[in-house]
């Protein structure tokens, strides 16, 4: 039904109405009324008032007193309103006259809170009127209030009463005069003030408690407990702590309850005090006054535990005033530094807990008790938790606005974070969902509509999805979701858990990063410019096929070269260097099969694993490939490229490490690119190129100790003189290995391992110090030898430790460096020419001679000959060998002849094989020969029984040249560098 709207604005404005008034209005009347009836009603609990009586008081030390020598002793004591008694446990004897003149009737109160015991006589007869202690009463005696009252009827005015009483604590002796009625309303109002304080700090208690256990704020329960301790100490300084909730504490009890209510709410007060202000009690500093305050809490305890009650005051005084400085301290501190509200409330309230603390110790300390009331205790018991109340309130409204800000700032960040967050019921149905996941989801759904978790995402997602918040441990999964009008599924990461009876979880979209970890598996996998394998990529297909060759399955792998690549990058740069690679990669692919794969190795080499086929098959396929590559010329723009390709089949067998299979089908291609006509070679498991492998992994292994192998030994090869053969015994000293099976390893392998696994200078090391070592003990023997020639690799030369362990060696050995002569090859010599010049220098500064081998393999280093202070050119032997067949090769040996004649050096020619190498060599000035034409390298010891390297010659046509042509031809014409000057007459 639908009210007209003047009447709907009628009733908001009633409803307005009513609030106001209970929100405002009656607690302002209520407040009023308060304040009227405290300053202008009477007192529901009249009682007129008391007038106090003059006491003589006397300690009773020593032996006891009967009551007529106590009243003897009473006549000549001074008569005083109060009397303290200091603390002293000893009866007191006091006597007083019963009513005030002009008075009659009514009662007598003995007020002392710390009075244990009363009992009274009649002066003048002795006899006894009554007696009372906390437990039990007789007589006109009773306990009330926080003292003994004594009954006094009409015909008792003016009678003059002896009282004997037992005091602990600091007590004060007096007496109050009550007319008839007025002491039971006093009473009363006793009574009333206690339940007030008691009933409110219960109820205070009991609500802070209450709200500690439902928030689980345990700060509020130690609240809650200080409060009633607070409870307890008004209820001590009021006089009523011989009660608990209306019933009486036992006798015995009541001095033990009061030491622990003293020091328990000590220790509460600054338990709590450092709780609540633990923040900021790090930024004020003074530690060492904490740690004070701290061990006045230990102190305090251990004399409530110890100390009987007279002798634990005065510790309490001592330690409750530490504490309390302490405290007062801190709290002035921090109320300066923080300025916070609650932190003003709460010091506020412990402010008025101390200062009656104080108050206290005054009191008992000084006798000053002018405050001592019960008013004056509940009042302060009652502001103190009122402020407490107060602070709880503050704290209470900041935790709201901090919830409510966190409330918004958690909306808004739901709202806004790029995450998609949802709620489901148990069917599957979203609940809520921010906007974030509404954009994943797609179009919003029509009015009325529910989205279910299975119309979005693959089927079974949904079933992932309940099993995984049922395991109630958390965790996370990947889905699919469905595919969308017109573009591919989108892949989401989901986490997710039970709560209650829902489903809370995150979305996460990461298609794209998926999609970018493909593209990053694929490019550390794959050749970016062609599509095919890059080298990890061939290595882990290839990894994988060893292990099935080694089980039994055929493998062979090439390794492919394209001839004449370089030249078209060099000419036409490398746009069109790419677009052949592309085009020759999509040619080899169309000719492989299932199985087999392609991968890029080099800037234009690649490999072809061939998994599951046999040799021969993969042999015909690498023919097609040669013709598929170089049967047609590639077409890039407009022009036409023709490349031809070299490949290295090989056959794997057995547990072959990838990169030796690689390393071996490499050797391959290399032979098929030297080769002539036959552009695949192949390698069959067996052939000899894998034993040579093997023994070169062996070899490697073998110096990997960093030490020289077992097995190496020195062989000499005799280099003879073409001016006089039969004057002098030269030779090179070679390198060998001998196998456990007496096969020689020779240099060449020897060599290439150690290079291969830069154990070089372990090797060198070890043949220029034996042979130096051999040339010392043989210098005699060896009086003919003019020179010992010995090659170092350079890697050691690049080796600074090596050097200088060469130079080393050379110092040490003055007698047989003078006959050595160190080899460097050219290509080490003009890789770094300063280097090579300074080494040289101090080589030749130790005496020793130095060579350069494979002189002229370069044909750039003629220009640097002039650079390089050496004393023999070493011919390469590729112009030695076909010296005679190819006249160039003719022309460029006496070119060098010529040109070392120039620069003062000697020229040796290697790999001299028959007679007619020897006397072309001989024709062209060549000063010395080394050969199988001359000798093959022999043992040293064989050496050891020579004159000349011409003694060694056992070729019958190279001899009789030797013999009958050079010998007599010898002059005298030149000196030779290399030894000693020939000797005159000599020819």
């Amino acid at each position: 039904m639908t009210h007209p709207p003047w009447r709907q604005g009628f009733h908001s404005a009633i409803d307005a109405l009513i609030y106001a008034l209970s929100v405002y209005a009656v607690p302002a009347v209520i407040g009023v009324v308060t304040l009227v009836a405290l300053l202008a009603w009477d007192s529901q609990y009249e009682s007129g008032g008391s007038q106090p009586l003059a006491i003589a008081v006397i300690e009773e030390r020593g032996a006891a007193l009967t009551p007529a020598q106590a009243a003897e002793r009473l006549r000549g004591a001074p008569a005083v309103l109060h009397q303290d008694t200091r603390l002293s446990e000893a009866p007191f004897w006091f006597a007083f006259t019963a009513a005030a003149e002009g008075a009659s009737g009514g009662e007598v109160e003995l007020p002392s809170r710390h009075a244990l015991q009363v009992e009274c006589w009649n002066a003048r007869t002795l006899e006894q009127i009554g007696r009372a202690n906390r437990s039990a009463e007789s007589g006109g005696m009773r306990a009330l209030k926080a003292g003994f009252a004594i009954r006094l009827g009409q015909a008792d005015a003016g009678l003059r009463l002896l009282c004997r009483g037992s005091f602990t604590g600091p007590a004060r002796i007096s007496a109050l005069h009550w007319p008839a009625g007025h002491l039971a309303a006093s009473a009363q109002e006793y009574h009333r003030n206690a339940g007030l304080l008691e009933g409110g700090l219960l109820v205070l208690s009991a609500f802070v408690l209450v709200t500690a256990i439902i928030n689980r704020e345990w700060l509020h329960v130690l609240l809650a407990v200080w409060l009633l301790a607070s409870l307890r100490m008004g209820a001590l300084s009021a006089g009523w702590d011989t009660q608990w909730l209306g019933r009486s504490i036992p006798a015995d009890w009541i001095l033990l309850t009061r030491k622990l209510t003293i020091a328990t709410y000590f220790v509460l007060t600054y338990a709590l005090f450092a709780r609540l202000f633990r923040d900021d009690l790090r930024k004020v500093g003074a530690a060492w006054l904490l740690h004070v305050a701290q061990w006045s809490c230990v102190a305090i305890l251990g004399a409530a535990l110890t100390l009987p009650f007279a002798q634990f005051l005065p510790v309490m005084w001592v330690t409750v005033g530490i504490g309390i400085a302490a405290i007062v301290f801190f709290l002035a501190r921090i109320l300066m530094v923080t300025r916070s509200a609650v932190a003003l409330w709460y010091g506020a309230s412990l402010a008025i807990v101390l200062l009656a603390g104080v108050y206290e110790v005054l009191a008992a300390s000084l006798g000053v008790k002018v405050l001592i009331g019960a008013v004056n205790h509940v009042t302060a018991a009652l502001s103190s938790s009122l402020l407490c109340a107060l602070a709880i309130a503050e704290q209470m409204r900041q935790d709201r606005v901090e919830r409510m800000q966190a409330q918004a700032a958690l909306k808004n960040a739901y709202e806004a974070i790029p995450i998609g967050l949802f709620t489901l019921a148990r069917d599957g149905a979203f609940e809520r969902a921010n906007p974030a996941l509404a954009a994943m989801l797609g179009e919003e759904p029509a009015q009325g509509e529910r989205r279910y978790w299975r119309d979005h995402f693959e089927q079974g997602s949904w079933d992932r999805l309940q099993d995984l918040v049922r395991r109630r441990s958390g965790g996370d999964l990947e889905i699919r979701g469905m595919p969308r009008a017109g573009g591919a599924p989108r892949w989401y990461h989901v986490k997710a858990a039970l709560t209650g009876e829902r489903i809370e979880g995150s979305l996460q979209d990461f298609t794209e990063r998926l999609e970018a970890t493909e593209t990053l598996r694929y490019l550390a996998e794959n050749d970016p410019l062609t599509g095919v394998l890059n080298r990890r990529g061939v290595e882990k297909e290839l990894a994988q096929a060893t292990q099935e060759a080694a089980a039994g399955r055929p493998l062979a792998l090439a390794y492919l070269d394209l001839d004449r690549f370089k030249l078209i990058n060099d000419l036409f740069g490398h746009v069109a260097g790419d677009e052949v690679l592309r085009q020759a990669c999509r040619r080899i692919e169309g000719l492989l099969a299932g199985g087999h794969a392609l991968g890029r190795i080099g800037g234009d080499e690649f490999v072809i694993v061939f998994r599951g086929t046999p040799i021969q098959a993969a042999a015909a396929i690498c023919r097609g490939i040669v013709e598929a590559i170089g049967g047609a010329a590639f077409q890039t723009g407009d022009k036409a490229f023709q490349v031809r390709v070299s490949i290295g089949l090989v056959e794997v067998a057995g547990p072959l490490l990838v990169k030796d299979a690689i390393s071996v089908a490499d050797r391959a291609c290399r032979a098929a690119k030297a080769g002539a006509g036959e552009a695949v070679v192949v390698y069959q498991h067996g052939a000899r190129v894998f034993r040579d492998r093997e023994q070169e992994l062996r070899l490697i292994e073998r110096l990997g100790a960093g030490v020289a192998p077992e097995g190496l030994f020195l062989m000499m090869q005799p280099i003879m003189s073409l001016r006089a053969p039969y004057d002098s015994l030269n030779f090179e000293v070679l390198v060998r290995m001998r196998e456990a099976d007496g096969s020689v390893t020779p240099a060449g392998v020897i060599i290439a391992a150690a290079e291969n696994n830069g154990r070089a200078a372990v090797i060198d090391r070890c043949v220029l110090s034996n042979t130096l070592a051999w040339l010392e003990r043989h210098r005699d023997t060896l009086a003919t030898t003019r020179f010992v020639s010995m090659n170092l690799s350079g890697a050691s030369l690049n080796d600074e430790k090596f050097v200088q362990d060469a130079f080393a060696m050379l110092r040490d050995s003055p007698r047989a460096v003078e006959r050595l002569c160190i080899e460097i090859t050219e290509g080490v010599a003009l890789h770094d020419l300063g280097n090579t010049k300074r080494f040289i220098e101090r080589v030749r500064g130790f005496g020793a001679k130095l060579a350069l081998d494979d002189f002229g393999a370069g044909y750039t280093s003629f220009s640097y000959l002039k650079e390089l202070p050496a004393d023999v050119v070493k011919i390469d032997g590729s112009f030695i060998q076909s010296v005679n067949a190819h006249p160039a090769n003719l022309a460029i040996v006496e070119a060098i002849v010529e040109l070392g004649r120039n620069f003062g050096m000697q020229t040796i020619a290697e790999w001299a094989e028959d007679r007619a190498t020897v006397e072309a060599l001989a024709l062209a000035q060549v000063d010395y020969v080394q050969g199988f034409a001359i000798a093959r390298p022999l043992d040293p010891e064989r050496l050891l029984g020579a004159a000349s390297s011409a003694g060694f010659i056992t070729d019958a046509d190279v001899l009789r040249y030797v013999r009958d042509t050079l010998a007599p031809a010898r002059t005298l014409e030149r000196w030779d560098p290399l030894g000693e000057p020939p000797r005159a007459g000599m020819h």
